[in-house]
């Protein structure tokens, strides 16, 4: 097996959390790779690639090896960055891996990204093993490009040889355009016409797997140094998450004392939670996590907007600060098991009806193999 050398590989990471983006820019240089750019949100990024697409004598091999982007960010977000990327004529690589990572991994929003061409997706939170995972999936399993008129992006097609059911593709291969080059991906002028783009495995190359078979792996110092990054994020988070935690806290006191602010707050909160929600398991706290996915859930479209669900809104932040004030670890123990069984009272107080209860509630074994 080939342990590979990442320190040619460049990266280019987009995020909008100042501490997400340090964080994931010091466990890939943890890992070995030897050049990170690093972007607020798809806007800098779509710039950044514009310039080197339009530089004097520019090349591929000038460009990223890989894209890491965050999902949910403004003003351009990752999958409005990823379809540029996959179908702009001013983009210099339409074919560069591309993975995106968000702690929304709903299925709703993996198929947004398969439909727009994504390559790997990583869940919030993650952990040094999942993030290095899809990296070597990236070098040890490139899929072949299919461009027809409704999708242009690595082939979403997993291969499987154990497949036994209907074959339900209308075109043989040999109706198909097949290309072994990065060529631009031609027009496709009707239904029927596809190509694939089958493109020699340059990644694998420049990770010093040229003519190495099947998969290969990372050096052991390299994940031990990455976990050390990891765990010294570790130590910095208790204020990071205090920050959060004040802001979501503020949030929530104006929608219990403004009924007519209550909808743009709970946008407000819902993307705070969306952020804890994607933090707390990475940095020891699952309760944490499992707060702010449940809050997260809540103030999405269709919240209440009466003073019962500014309550129990207001329920769950104040759940969540405890996890981190009381700085409660894993499951919490005898702690734990009360702040979630006093959540819980209040959202049976509160709570309207069954539908609203469940909306609210707490899937207390959601988040147990987060990080498998």
């Amino acid at each position: 097996m080939a342990v590979y050398n990442l320190m040619p590989f460049n990266v280019l990471i987009v995020e909008d959390s100042e501490f997400m983006r340090t964080l994931l820019r010091r466990i890939v240089r943890g890992l070995g790779i030897g050049r990170v750019q690093v972007f607020e949100d798809g806007t800098g990024a779509i710039a950044h690639l514009k310039e080197l697409a339009e530089a004097p004598g520019a090349t591929l091999a000038g460009g990223p090896d890989l894209i890491l982007s965050d999902m949910f960010m403004g003003p351009v977000n990752g999958l409005q960055l990823l379809r540029w990327v996959r179908l702009s004529p001013e983009s210099p690589d339409r074919f560069i891996p591309f993975i995106m990572v968000s702690g929304a991994a709903d299925g709703e929003y993996v198929d947004a990204a398969r439909r727009l061409g994504v390559t790997e997706f990583l869940a919030k939170p993650y952990s040094i093993g999942t993030v290095s995972a899809r990296i070597l999936a990236v070098i040890d399993q490139p899929r072949q490009f299919v461009r027809c008129q409704s999708f242009f992006g690595p082939d979403r097609r997993r291969v499987s040889t154990e497949w036994r059911g209907i074959e339900r593709r209308v075109l043989s291969e040999d109706d198909i355009n097949v290309v072994y080059s990065s060529t631009t991906p031609g027009k496709t002028r009707k239904k029927s016409d596809v190509w694939y783009f089958r493109l020699p495995n340059m990644l694998k190359d420049k990770a010093g797997g040229r003519g190495v078979s099947g998969r290969g792996e990372l050096a052991g110092h390299m994940l031990e140094q990455a976990e050390a990054e990891l765990r010294d994020a570790e130590v910095q988070y208790d204020t990071v998450a205090r920050q959060y935690l004040d802001s979501l806290d503020a949030k929530c006191r104006a929608a219990l004392e403004n009924a007519d602010q209550r909808e743009p707050l709970y946008r407000q909160i819902h993307a705070l939670a969306h952020e804890l929600r994607g933090q707390g398991t990475t940095f020891g706290f699952p309760l944490l996590t499992t707060l702010a996915k449940s809050l997260y859930h809540y103030t999405g479209p269709g919240c209440r907007m009466d003073d019962n669900a500014a309550t129990i809104i207001k329920h769950h932040a104040d759940a969540m600060r405890a996890v981190v004030v009381h700085n409660i670890s894993g499951d919490g123990g005898e702690v734990g098991n009360a702040l979630v069984r006093t959540l819980e009272e209040s959202i049976e107080k509160f709570a309207p009806n069954t539908q609203e209860r469940e909306r609210a509630g707490l899937d207390l074994d959601m988040e147990s193999s987060a990080i498998a």
